[in-house]
């Protein structure tokens, strides 16, 4: 049952008014105490014209209270409603377990597709710690999005063109083999390119550029050697999606649209949004209060604004999106606001269905990062030092623990993973290592944790979670306290919490709701007797303790997280 809209129902009544309104108008309470669902009267006051305090008693006393309903309260211009503790905690655990692992989802998207442009890394350059929101929000959005019933493309869209590539064939060629590259990977082409800003003079440069042109005209040795160095760089952080648990549905990068943005061009100036500024040609944006967006500079190179609008005209020509994400930091803000801007006027109604996510930084205990000053975090040395710090108090902890390593890779990267995506996506991130790796605190480790406190009751039970979930003859009486009163009602908030999270572009809004669970959960572990008394009663602990375990599990998953049954 839908509590929520059988109350707005019931208002509505008694209120003459619309019910998808009042739906709208009911709160969550703040504590137990006021009610599981609160209609702020004031709300009502304008529409019919009496004060919230006289509204709220009149409803009070018109509003016959059904069976699920305990009790109906005027409180101070708030009307609080009660929902029976018995009713629904039979109501929610039923669901659950009628839904198995799909509750909280939903079949909303069906028939609908959401691209999501996120990691975006950038070829012969090592993925560092600011590689890291953009990929786990991109993911975690993508499995909150599937979750929903949508089919999801995600979209790498590799840094795989410019210059620099005529530079780095150009090193190759001086002081490089293929014997070394292959063996060291990555590593190598940043050497070469480092040696060659380092060394090169004025041929050089010429020379790097002749490389370049090269690759635009599809010469055969420079389109081998530039393809070969992506497939070094694909196979150098395959190995961080794979401790990431990502895999992509594209790697169209940037060079994917080099024969396609001359058509973007044509475009503009055949609708006449084309102007000559400088030497560039350029979009003016300053009736909407921007700058203009530069589609060809000077030298007649294109521009990410050039390639990233012909990029949006391709997806939506081959995935016809519902809607298309671009999981990007907050410094490119301007950018999309531009791109979209052209987009629309030049007459793609589908504009409005490209969506910015913007995120913020990263530091690193204290420190702001940086490439150029030479802070950086390299991201596949910092996940192998978090399942290196997790081994260690694994083996402090739990030494006789079976699976140690693969459980110190799945609470290592989880930890990691909980800590950046917990905040409000554009706050920025200060990565501390004794606050990510934290079993007591609001972490990874401790949703993991309580799920494998559940997991373990249910094995002294003998029972797995699917049998838990179905008893014979569960008492629901055993669930009348408040400590299980607040698992029903963080369970039975799932769905919402779900929707909400997807809606906002938020997986923090999940991870603060497996954090309440936990916490919930533990509270009630700790203060009843789960395996004791009446064996009706004991069914209907279980079946709670299942239900807690299968929706953190889920919640750890649309996050990205794995969730171990022994720690």
């Amino acid at each position: 049952m839908d509590y929520k809209k059988e109350i707005a129902r019931l208002v509505a009544d008694k209120a003459g008014m619309d019910a998808g309104e009042l739906e709208s108008f009911l709160e969550t309470p703040p504590q137990p105490e006021m009610g599981d669902y609160a209609l702020p009267c004031f709300k009502l006051a304008k529409i019919l014209r009496k004060p919230p305090q006289a509204i709220a008693a009149s409803l009070a006393e018109e509003i016959e209270a059904p069976s699920f309903i305990s009790r109906i309260e005027n409180a101070g211009g708030y009307l609080n409603f009660f929902i029976d503790r018995l009713s629904r905690a039979k109501d929610v655990l039923t669901r659950i377990a009628a839904q198995g692992g799909s509750f909280g989802g939903s079949l909303e998207g069906k028939g609908k597709t959401i691209c999501i442009d996120y990691s975006s890394i950038n070829i012969a350059k090592k993925c560092h710690i600011g590689h890291l929101t953009t990929t786990a929000l991109g993911h975690s959005l993508y499995r909150l999005y599937q979750f929903l019933g949508y089919k999801c493309v995600g979209i790498n869209h590799l840094g795989d063109w410019g210059t620099q590539f005529g530079k780095l064939i150009c090193a190759y060629k001086l002081w490089g083999s293929r014997e070394a590259v292959e063996e060291k990977g990555i590593d190598s082409l940043v050497e070469l390119y480092v040696r060659f800003n380092q060394e090169a003079d004025e041929r050089m440069e010429d020379e790097a550029r002749a490389w370049f042109k090269k690759i635009e005209d599809d010469d055969p040795e420079a389109m081998e050697l530039f393809t070969w160095f992506k497939d070094i760089t694909l196979r150098d952080v395959a190995r961080i999606y794979d401790l990431l648990g990502i895999t992509f549905d594209s790697y169209a990068g940037e060079s994917f649209y080099k024969d396609k943005w001359q058509a973007v061009v044509a475009e503009l100036k055949e609708k006449g949004l084309l102007r000559e500024s400088e030497g560039a040609q350029v979009v003016m944006l300053d009736e909407y209060d921007m700058p203009p967006c530069i589609i060809i500079k000077k030298d007649g190179a294109s521009l990410y604004s050039t390639r990233d609008i012909a990029a949006a005209i391709y997806r939506k020509q081959e995935y016809d999106f519902h809607k298309c994400l671009y999981v990007v930091a907050y410094q490119q803000t301007l950018h999309f606001k531009q791109v979209f801007k052209v987009l629309e006027l030049m007459g793609r109604p589908w504009a409005k269905d490209l969506v910015h996510v913007p995120f913020g930084m990263v530091s690193f205990e204290g420190q702001t990062l940086s490439t150029r000053k030479g802070q950086v975090v390299y991201l596949e040395d910092f996940l192998n030092k978090a399942i290196e710090k997790a081994l260690a108090i694994i083996e402090e902890k739990n030494p006789a623990l079976e699976n140690k390593e693969q459980v110190a890779r799945q609470v290592g990267v989880g930890a990691v993973i909980f800590y950046d995506l917990y905040s409000s996506r554009i706050k920025d991130v200060d990565f501390w290592w004794d606050r990510a790796l934290n079993f007591d605190g609001e972490t990874g480790p401790y949703v993991q944790y309580t799920h494998v406190r559940c997991t373990s009751v249910l094995a002294k039970a003998c029972l797995s979670e699917e049998q838990a979930l179905n008893p014979s003859q569960p008492d629901f009486t055993a669930l009348e306290n408040g400590e299980a009163g607040s698992i029903i009602s963080l369970l039975e908030a799932f769905p919402s919490v779900v929707q909400s999270a997807a809606e906002k572009y938020e997986p923090s809004i999940l991870l603060h709701h497996a954090v309440n669970l936990a916490q919930a959960y533990n509270k009630y572990y700790f203060e009843h007797r789960i395996l004791e008394g009446e064996p009706a009663q004991t069914e209907a602990k279980l079946m709670l303790t299942a239900a807690v375990r299968q929706v953190l599990r889920t919640s750890l998953y649309l996050a990205g997280i794995e969730a171990p049954d022994r720690m």
